[in-house]
């Protein structure tokens, strides 16, 4: 089992931090461990309260785990003090693993999470022993001191933070450049790459954090740099899309998804072949089963038995008829097509069921 270790804020709304933090790493199967540099009263809103923790405890969190678990790789978040910044970085140093900093500057909310005079701590002494640094578009203006309004500006600002600042590599995230695509610039052993994916609506908060511990979570397991990016890039572009509608401000990210959508399919897939002998005993029929309501979108995200063969991807208009009652009831998944008429159900069996079938 690999380790990966968040060295960051509590968000008490499970949002972002190390909530979100945990979330990814188990979302790639590695175990989570944890440094908490502060505990702030916070939810989807606003930011209530900030409580940091003396920076001599969170080292101390650090050298625990890192002596008897082992660490291989971390992250930072919220670093919200000068003191903090300093034992964090004088206590990474001590271990040398890879490291991830995420530079948290500001809560999705508006509030401050890194105080003004820490700006130059982070530079002075995390910088320069970071793995990767990935700013948004705020942050990458506030460290290398140049307006970003493009993505050539991106790649101005990357190469400040690496060849001036001293991170090893730096990733400045496109998405507060508005566009089709989300566009992320990153410069690596003097070159540059991009890694683009389609702009999504959804659920923001706590993508920052998603992101960086999913990178995090990649190279623990020991894939290369540019290749734990680019697994994160397609975690984190599926977790706004499929994010989930709590509270009543900046919605969370759902880190899920990524576990959740290849272990669902493959359990409609198993219980559809269970079925499929059953099913010959109608005619013609079409037997739909769709993913749990959050994450049925379209009619790809239905599986079709007919005929003995399983596949996801149903007929658009059966798929939107199932889709249409899952809208008014979201424990239906399910929905049989037979000679005109169709059947509801939560699941085939269900269906099945009630029809005197099984």
């Amino acid at each position: 089992m690999r380790k990966a270790l968040t060295i960051a804020g509590s968000d008490s709304g499970g949002g972002a931090g190390i909530e979100a933090d945990l979330k990814t790493f188990a979302s790639f199967g590695v175990h989570g461990l944890v440094a908490i540099t502060s505990v702030t009263a916070q939810n989807t809103q606003e930011v209530r309260a900030i409580y940091d923790i003396s920076p001599d405890v969170v080292a101390k969190q650090i050298e625990a785990v890192a002596d008897d678990i082992g660490v291989d790789a971390a992250k930072t978040g919220m670093l919200s003090n000068a003191e903090i910044i300093k034992a964090v970085a004088k206590t990474v140093e001590k271990y040398g693993f890879p490291l991830v900093v995420d530079p948290v500057m500001i809560a999705k909310s508006g509030a401050p999470l890194l105080r003004e005079d820490a700006v130059e701590a982070l530079i002075e002494y995390i910088l320069p022993i970071a793995t990767l640094v990935t700013p948004n578009i705020p942050e990458a203006e506030k460290l290398s001191g140049i307006e970003i309004k493009c993505r050539e500006d991106a790649k101005r600002a990357a190469k400040i933070i690496v060849k001036e600042l001293g991170a090893g590599a730096v990733i400045v995230k496109g998405g507060h450049l508005k566009g089709h695509e989300a566009i992320d610039v990153l410069y690596y052993n003097g070159k540059f790459r991009e890694y683009r994916a389609p702009f999504v609506k959804g659920c923001t908060h706590g993508t920052g954090c998603s992101f960086s511990a999913a990178i995090t979570a990649n190279l623990a397991k020991g894939k290369s740099l540019e290749e734990a990016i680019g697994k994160a890039k397609e975690f984190i572009t599926m977790g706004i899309y499929y994010g989930i509608k709590i509270g009543h401000g900046h919605c969370p990210v759902n880190q899920n998804a990524w576990r959740d959508i290849p272990a669902e399919k493959w359990r409609i897939y198993e219980e559809l072949m269970i079925l499929g002998e059953t099913l010959t005993k109608l005619n013609d029929a079409y037997l739909l089963y769709a993913l749990p309501a959050p994450y049925t979108r379209s009619e790809k995200d239905i599986c079709v038995l007919r005929r003995g063969e399983i596949k996801f991807g149903a007929p658009e208009e059966l798929a939107s008829v199932l889709m249409e009652r899952m809208r008014k009831e979201p424990d239906i998944r399910s929905a049989l097509f037979v000679k005109g008429n169709v059947r509801f159900g939560k699941s085939p069996r269900d269906i099945l069921k009630s029809l005197g079938i099984i």
